[in-house]
This record gives C-alpha cells, structure tokens and sequence, in this order.
C-alpha cells in the first residue's frame, strides 16, 4: 500500500492546523454518523496515545450559556450529548462554573471532562509511522496531476496510472482512495465525478492570550452554537505548549491553502464566489459574513465576545495568532455539507469501477480518524471486493 502526499510532510494543511482538541462528541444529531465516530474516536484516540505515550491533556470543556436566553439551547445540547453516550457529562450552574473556571462567567454550563488536547500533527507522525511499520511506503512531493488508465502490459494488474505534477512521477496500481481535503472535489473531477459538493475553503483566524493572562484559562471554553448561523464562534483553547488561543472566526480564504489576506489565488477565488450554493449563502449569512471580516480586520471587536465569557481580557491581552484553513464542502442551494461524501466516476472504466474519492470528512475528522479508517475499510472491502 502506498500513500502519497502533496507536501513535503504529513499534517501540513488541516490536520496541522487545527485547534488541537479531542472532542467528546456533544453537539453532533443523535443517531448521526458524524455522533458515532466522534464518541467512538475519542476513546479510541485515548487508548492510542496511551499506547504510544503521546503527551496528552485531559482539560475538559466548559459550554456556557452567559445569558438565560442561552438556557434552553443549552438543555437541547445537553440532552444530544447524553443520547450519544458522551462520558460523564454533568449540567452546572454559576458557582460550579467558577469552581472549574474560576474567572468565566455564566449563568449554567455543560461540563465535559473527558474533552482533551493534544498536537494531531504529532500524532499523525505517529500514524505514519505505524503505516510504515506493517509495509506501508508513503511518497512525499506527489502533487497528483492526473489519473489514466493503464494502456501497456501492466493494464491486468496495475489498471489505473496515476501521474504526478513533476513529469517523472508515476505510480501504478489495482486501485486508489483519495481523501484530498482542500482538493478533494478537483481529485473527483479528474476521474469523471461531479462538481459538487464543492470544497469553499473558510479561513479560521485565531487570537494568542498574552502569558501574563494564561492562568485565566484552565480547559476549554465554548460558546452555546446558534442554530441559525453556520459557525460555532470564539471559544477559548489551551495548548499542549502552554499557550492559550481565541477564536477562530470564520471568513472566506482567496486560496484554497490560503492563510493570509495576502495568499490569493485569483481562478480559486473566482470559483468560490461563483457558485450557486456560496452565493445563496453569503446572501442568506451576508450580516454575519461581513461582522466576521470586521473581527478579523479589528481586535477589538473579536475581544468583546471573548469578554462574555472572561470580561478581564482586553485587547491588549490578545495579539494575532495562527490560521487554519476548513475544507468546507457546499451543495449547490447553499447548505454545508454536514455527513460525509463518498464517489466514483460513471461507466465501466477502471477510473471509474477501481478509484473511490472520500469528498467530505467533516469537523472533528482528527479526533474521529481512527474510527474513521475502520469506516473507510469496511467502504474498500465493499466497494472493491477486498480484504483491508
């Protein structure tokens, strides 16, 4: 089996920039694929990094309502998490709030004490080289440019040709799984599969707690989400190295593998904003979108959400941090794509018959990973009649 990555390492993109936190599962729908991976994810990540004595925290989350008007999301929230046997969740008012975070404010909160942290890059080294250890080769510097179908002697047992950016790359083999994150949907496309889901990449922009107020977060914070907007909003989250960040927000990347305002790519852009499903989004989120990019432009505003939660902080507390890029794929009416998505081409093709693309791995996919592979597994054995 062999891997072959874009990048000159593993985790560069989403798995490397994300908030580092091992979910518990609260917020997904009863009964839904995204609940079930999570929960069973997350003991199977504890059980893997206990195996490979990864440095691990157990800080917990806090989801806090700051307002009576929160309550009752809250309760809706908490009766999800306990359908989809999130451990030892416990409903808590003010005063236990401040037991646990002694400088957050709110009226109730859902404590989750088996949330984590850890650095996934780490851990997706690890990963690495477990794949390697039981025969696995993984090819760095393979940006994939196309896939042909074997025309020579090898076409019987190697059907499908797989062509790197670099002409001398290629790799030939019996069959091929893509899970391309920012890419997806354009590895889809060069094997004859849709458009859609089309991949609409949100830049996250995350805040840094000055040292002198890291004290004031001991796990992590987060917000009641708002069923009516498509983001969660800031939370606050400790790092394995002490740090603390604040955010994300949530804005539109001019570049699929955009970090900055200044990383754009102007055909990317122009695709993004051309389709029918982010236009009828931005048109139904516009108020939102727009308060999003003032918060990335000005701190100020970002500090008056995060002070709901801890009003000591101000703005000379915070200074830019990190930036992630989401891979968030859309529908054409504007919904994002909430499960995930797997495809193949049409027609009687080895691209079509021996290529599987994964198109969407939804939020939280590191903590899910593990169970997500012996998901995956299970669709390889199926889809192409072998045993993984």
């Amino acid at each position: 089996v062999g891997l072959l990555e874009k990048e000159h390492k593993l985790a560069v993109h989403q798995s490397g920039h994300n908030s580092g936190v091992i979910h518990a599962g609260i917020y997904y729908k009863p009964g839904s694929l995204k609940a079930k991976l999570c929960v069973e994810g997350m003991h199977l990540a504890y059980d893997f990094l206990n195996e490979k004595k990864i440095p691990y925290k157990k800080v917990g989350k806090l989801i806090v309502a700051t307002s009576e008007d929160e309550v009752e999301r809250l309760m809706d929230l908490y009766e999800r998490g306990q359908k989809n046997l999130c451990p030892d969740l416990k409903l808590i008012d003010g005063k236990e709030i401040k037991e646990i975070e002694p400088y957050c404010e709110g009226v109730k909160a859902i404590h989750s004490p088996h949330t984590g942290i850890v650095d996934w890059g780490l851990v997706t080294e690890y990963y690495a080289q477990d794949f390697k250890q039981a025969g696995g080769d993984v090819h760095l510097n393979f940006q994939v440019s196309k896939f042909l179908e074997t025309t020579d002697g090898d076409a019987s047992k190697y059907p499908v040709t797989i062509r790197g950016a670099r002409g001398y790359q290629q790799v030939r083999t019996r069959y091929v799984l893509t899970c391309g994150g920012l890419q997806s949907d354009k590895l889809a496309e060069m094997t004859g599969c849709p458009r859609d889901p089309r991949i609409i990449p949100f830049r996250g922009e995350y805040l840094l707690l000055s040292k002198e107020k890291q004290h004031m977060v001991r796990g992590n914070i987060y917000p009641v989400p708002d069923p009516n907007l498509p983001f969660l909003g800031v939370h606050f989250t400790p790092r394995m190295d002490g740090s603390v960040w604040l955010g994300p927000n949530a804005v539109l990347a001019f570049k699929r593998e955009g970090y900055t305002y200044g990383d754009i790519n102007l055909l990317e852009l122009f695709d993004a904003v051309r389709h029918p499903g982010f236009v009828k989004m931005a048109s139904r989120h516009l108020k939102f979108g727009l308060s999003e990019m003032m918060k990335s432009i000005f701190i100020r505003l970002q500090t008056k959400e995060l002070q709901k939660y801890i009003p000591q902080i101000n703005e000379f507390d915070i200074s830019n941090g990190p930036a992630g890029v989401r891979a968030q794929a859309m529908d054409s009416y504007g919904s994002l794509v909430d499960d995930f998505v797997f495809d193949k081409g049409e027609g009687e093709s080895p691209l079509a018959k021996q290529v599987l693309h994964c198109r969407n791995a939804p939020s939280p996919g590191a903590t899910s990973s593990l169970a997500i592979a012996k998901m995956i597994a299970d669709k390889l054995e199926k889809e192409f009649d072998i045993k993984c």
